[in-house]
């Protein structure tokens, strides 16, 4: 069991921010389409992140042209060039699934405020 962790340990990465679910971020995917490769963005809120280790995933919802899309992400997929926090969230509870029957003005999501460091 130990030499599983050690090799899941070893594909993880470190670079991508910290970041919980109410947060708005960038997801910058790597699309291959024959042999071109492009960057394409997908900004919306995180509505969940779960599992640990190399299996992790977390889940990004926006509304395109008013139909709700909602995508899921593993943590440590090479086809992630990065992920970028917009704005930070407040909501009380790790699943926000009650947005997906929110329209409009109440879909929005309290922003954290921080202290100036």
């Amino acid at each position: 069991m130990r030499r599983l962790e050690q090799l899941s340990r070893e594909q993880m990465r470190a670079d991508l921010p910290d970041f919980r679910p109410g947060d708005t971020v960038e997801v910058h995917v790597r699309i291959v389409e024959g042999d071109k490769e492009r960057i394409q963005v997908f900004k919306g809120v995180v509505i969940r992140k779960r599992g640990g280790l190399i299996g992790a995933t977390f889940t990004v919802r926006k509304v395109s042209y008013g139909v709700g899309v909602e995508r899921i992400f593993p943590f440590h997929s090479p086809n992630i060039d990065k992920v970028v926090v917009l704005t930070r969230g407040q909501v009380n509870q790790s699943r926000i699934y009650y947005l997906r029957q929110r329209h409009g003005k109440a879909a929005r999501i309290k922003e954290k405020r921080t202290r100036p460091v």
